[in-house]
């Protein structure tokens, strides 16, 4: 019988594998991100639970660092202010903890990467509307079919699988590739 570790490998290397076909999306991610920096905007991130963790990890890669030093990112995650989390979703609602957010911070010409495995998160599907309707460049990091999000944004980069977790698992290499691509095409590593 095949183990729980063996099964679980086998599994991501079949996702890892597929993901070549990713190739021109994740470069086109990297480019409008590029885009929105070297206008002097900024990256923000959202996603709940793990891709909540997703979207705090890589911003903290694009303001700390990723290989080499350099010069801060502008980057933030919207998941990250506990206090504005819990009066959006007290005073409104969840689905809005977000988008009010947005509305908050955003400037046209930013740039929002939403993170969700399954392409339905209400709130992170609200962000998307909102940013759309401010001008922000909206990007999905989605999986399985990329439910509802794929249709509201710019761009979408969707894991070929059904499995949260090896989809989670291809969305921080996805990450990692996009920040990397970004400080290439920002000239801030070499």
């Amino acid at each position: 019988m095949e183990s729980l570790f063996k099964k679980n490998l086998n599994e991501h290397l079949d996702v890892i594998e597929r993901l070549n076909m990713l190739d021109a999306k994740v470069s086109e991610a990297i480019d409008l991100i590029t885009s929105s920096l070297k206008d002097k905007k900024k990256l923000m991130i959202c996603g709940n639970g793990g891709s909540a963790a997703d979207a705090q990890h890589l911003a903290a890669e694009f303001t700390g660092r990723f290989i080499k030093d350099r010069i801060p990112l502008a980057a933030l995650a919207l998941t990250t202010d506990s206090s504005a989390l819990t009066c959006i979703s007290n005073d409104y609602s969840y689905k809005e903890v977000f988008s009010r957010q947005l509305l908050a911070l955003a400037k046209a010409g930013d740039c929002l990467l939403a993170i969700s495995t399954s392409g339905n998160s209400e709130n992170v599907l609200a962000a998307v509307e909102e940013a759309n309707r401010i001008g922000v460049k909206t990007i999905g990091l989605l999986g399985r079919d990329g439910g509802n999000l794929i249709k509201v944004c710019n761009m979408s980069i969707v894991v070929p699988s059904e499995v949260t977790a090896r989809i989670q698992e291809a969305h921080i290499l996805i990450g990692h590739t996009i920040c990397g691509g970004v400080e290439i095409n920002m000239g801030v590593v070499k």
